[in-house]
């Protein structure tokens, strides 16, 4: 099923306020390119698009903009921000620090039963997601697999700083999926942290996430290639290789 800004709404709780609903459904569209970078939004058009003020949508633009999503120009409007190689590769950075730490910790403690039982379902989930048209739902479970692994070892503020990072890591891998980077690679490689953490071995857990972690790193040169106007900037190459010392 392809993903819309309704189907984004209908995600959301109905318990929660509607400027928290509105954030949570643009935040995700421009993850998932249903907003694509340099896009313009109007307030009127998305006001009128959930049937609602305009006053919450202009308070989650605020809030995007805080988060560096959007750009509001004066005058001119406001618009999806272009994909930044920069930002792409300082969250890369944070999540390697935070996730291979956690890794180390799983597999120098263990996972309780129940926290290795749900990442186990979760691969198995993810394997069967084996058309190109799944992988909406694959980038889903990746990222329920990688929320479950740090509570798993009970970091949720390491999961709360993930989060805030994540959006400008994950429309990058995001727009990989599944051409650049094969969703069965990514699900071995799943397999392999998993398997490294059931062995007890920190050595291998530590490798095994740095090695997923830094997939993005392969990808992007190419990504910047087939899709230039979707970045704000050009140096590929020497942010890589600045990234990967």
């Amino acid at each position: 099923m392809k993903t819309t800004l309704q189907s984004l709404w209908q995600e959301t709780r109905i318990s929660d306020p509607v400027r928290q609903r509105l954030y949570q459904v643009l935040r995700e569209s421009i993850i998932r390119m249903v907003l694509v970078p340099g896009q313009g939004l109007s307030e009127k058009e998305l006001a009128d698009t959930f049937s609602v003020s305009r006053q919450p949508v202009r308070e989650a633009f605020i809030r995007l903009s805080e988060a560096g999503l959007v750009e509001v120009r004066p005058q001119r409007g406001t618009f999806v921000v272009k994909i930044s190689q920069q930002a792409v590769l300082e969250a890369r950075f944070v999540r390697e620090a935070i996730e291979v730490a956690v890794v180390r910790l799983a597999a120098s403690r263990g996972l309780a039963p129940e926290a290795l039982s749900e990442l186990q379902d979760l691969v198995e989930r993810q394997r069967r997601c084996t058309d190109p048209r799944d992988h909406d739902r694959f980038y889903h479970l990746d990222e329920l697999f990688h929320r479950a692994l740090i509570l798993g070892v009970h970091q949720q503020a390491a999961w709360k700083v993930v989060e805030e990072v994540r959006a400008h890591f994950d429309r990058v891998r995001y727009l990989s999926v599944p051409d650049s980077t094969p969703i069965g690679k990514l699900i071995e490689q799943h397999v392999q942290i998993l398997a490294a953490i059931e062995a007890r071995d920190v050595e291998a857990a530590e490798q095994a996430m740095q090695i997923h972690l830094r997939e993005v790193l392969i990808s992007l040169p190419d990504l910047v290639q087939r899709f230039p106007d979707m970045f704000d900037d050009q140096q590929t190459q020497s942010l890589i290789e600045e990234a990967s010392r």
